[in-house]
């Protein structure tokens, strides 16, 4: 048993706490008092001066073990290192694959999030990829979602030339099957689902959540903020209650902060939205100079980014900032013990290292 009190942390749990004193206990979270001590047991006790304390970020979006090679295998990008995720922030991701469900496989999936988590981090995984019908583990989502620990949903691609273009009906049946293996294994489940620049853009979805409205926590649209047109659906989507995703690397209308403040004066919840970083997919740019194509990865860090510029640029507090990276993705993928600082959660705190000068 590892004792260890975190002592005069500004602490954002994400709502402000004020100076706390945080006891953890073999990575969970015990107590949180102030101030807190201990006699007659062994621990030990950081200091944290005043620095802020924050939940570990999730990133609900990421191609852990890489993406890409829609531009030839040279394009297929590599594995995320823990390193990269710890450095920004990052604590728990949800991994997936993207357009390509051959190459990449899903029980290599599953042994990344393995090896993240015995790396010390949360990692969860979607099962299939773009395409219908889904590519499984098992025989079906619903029994990926019962028997392997890491699946928390499924995935799928509309509105993309690269999509399978499913009809209403198979995403139907696809949030049925998210549905029962969520009920049943006490996940939850979604449906997270990629929305590429085609002009049907979410209507797919709209149609459903206006149909079934009780279907909805189990949809999870994500690049909403691809086009202006496709943000204007998604913010019909969060005011009916749904979560929407707005992606910080990728093809992006106007920078994520700006979209989500957009999302904000136009009547979504905070707790509606949130960002991921689509990190390790395959993204392409021509240099402006020659006219050569150039391949690289869509980058991890830039969610830490645009939290930043919630606060230094839009003004919002340090408590609403964190919110799209901390309780909102944790409550869309249905994590439990994840994206709060409460007793009996995990202990994947961040310092203030990474939010140095938000709270001033």
């Amino acid at each position: 048993m590892k004792l260890t009190i975190l002592k005069n942390a500004d602490l954002y749990a994400p709502e402000k706490r004020g100076i706390s004193d945080i006891l953890i206990c073999d990575h969970k979270i015990v107590a949180i008092d102030s101030p807190i001590g201990l006699t007659g047991v062994e621990h030990t006790v950081v200091d944290m001066q005043g620095q802020i304390v924050t939940p570990g970020f999730i990133d609900q979006h990421v191609h852990i073990i890489g993406a890409g090679g829609k531009s030839g295998y040279f394009s297929i990008t590599p594995e995320v290192q823990p390193e990269e995720l710890i450095s920004c922030g990052t604590t728990t991701v949800v991994g997936m694959l993207g357009t390509d469900g051959i190459t990449k496989e899903l029980t290599t999936l599953y042994a990344k999030c393995k090896g993240l988590e015995q790396y010390g981090l949360g990692a969860y995984m979607l099962t299939s990829y773009f395409a219908v019908p889904p590519k499984t583990i098992t025989k079906s989502v619903t029994e990926d979602m019962l028997f392997i620990d890491k699946v928390i949903g499924c995935k799928v691609a509309i509105s993309d030339e690269r999509s399978s273009f499913p009809t209403e009906h198979e995403l139907l049946r696809l949030i049925n099957q998210v549905h029962l293996g969520g009920l049943t294994s006490g996940k939850g489940g979604v449906l997270h689902t990629h929305l590429g620049a085609l002009e049907s853009r979410m209507e797919l979805l709209l149609r459903i959540a206006r149909a079934y409205p009780t279907l909805i926590p189990h949809i999870s649209p994500t690049h909403v903020g691809r086009t202006r047109a496709l943000f204007e659906e998604a913010i019909e989507f969060g005011k009916m209650g749904g979560s929407i995703d707005i992606s910080t690397g990728g093809t992006k209308y106007d920078e994520p902060y700006k979209t989500f403040l957009h999302g904000l004066e136009m009547g979504v919840p905070i707790g509606k939205m949130t960002f991921s970083s689509d990190g390790n997919a395959g993204l392409s740019r021509k240099d402006p100079e020659t006219g050569k194509v150039i391949f690289y990865k869509a980058p991890l860090h830039l969610n830490l980014g645009e939290v930043r510029k919630l606060v230094r640029e839009a003004g919002l507090p340090v408590e609403q900032a964190i919110l799209p990276v901390t309780s909102n993705p944790a409550d869309n993928m249905k994590l439990k013990n994840k994206g709060r600082i409460r007793p009996g959660y995990d202990a994947d705190s961040l310092f203030s290292t990474i939010l140095s000068g938000c709270g001033e």
